[in-house]
């Protein structure tokens, strides 16, 4: 028997078996387009970077990494005030994880692969060790507020301190 999919709008019947491939040509249309869009966008963070003698660490600490974030951002509140706030924080902690080992993973391979080299030294700027530091420091938090004391629920306590953490690491940050 072959599965028809019926769409609420439409009484138009369409193979599921056709709408498999279009939606994946379609995802890859959209990523197609974000890459290029985030492409230019880096170039052009890099250019006011330059004119404006702004180091690219506090570029990235604070313009891009809002505009990256913003969309987890809206997600993860939206995510919370429904009520499903353990598919936001695991939203929040999986988000990073899969960008740290998926975007530099295949951002190394594809720099390694048009240099050609075997291996790229990679250095660890003050900033970035203090990023860990905070990322560490959040994460004991979540554990603390969370499991210790709160026996698995979060309170207003926590909201307050990570606040609090993230203004300290962004000065911290641009101190460095």
């Amino acid at each position: 028997m072959i599965a028809y999919y019926k769409h609420k709008s439409s009484n138009n019947y369409l193979f599921l078996l056709q709408k498999i491939p279009l939606t994946l040509y379609g995802f890859v249309i959209a990523s197609t387009y974000l890459d290029k869009i985030a492409d230019s966008l880096v170039d052009l963070l890099q250019l006011f970077g330059i004119l404006l003698r702004i180091p690219s660490t506090v570029l990235g600490l604070t313009v891009l990494a809002f505009g990256n974030s913003v969309q987890d951002l809206v997600a993860n509140v939206s995510l919370s005030k429904k009520g499903l706030s353990t598919m936001a924080t695991t939203s929040c902690f999986a988000s990073p994880v899969f960008n740290l080992c998926v975007g530099l993973s295949i951002g190394f391979y594809l720099l390694l692969k048009t240099t050609g080299k075997e291996e790229i030294h990679v250095e660890l700027p003050s900033n970035i060790a203090n990023g860990f530091l905070f990322t560490i420091a959040n994460c004991c938090l979540v554990m603390f507020s969370g499991v210790i004391i709160g026996k698995g629920m979060i309170g207003k306590g926590y909201c307050y301190v990570a606040g609090i953490l993230y203004v300290i690491y962004v000065f911290t940050s641009l101190y460095i």
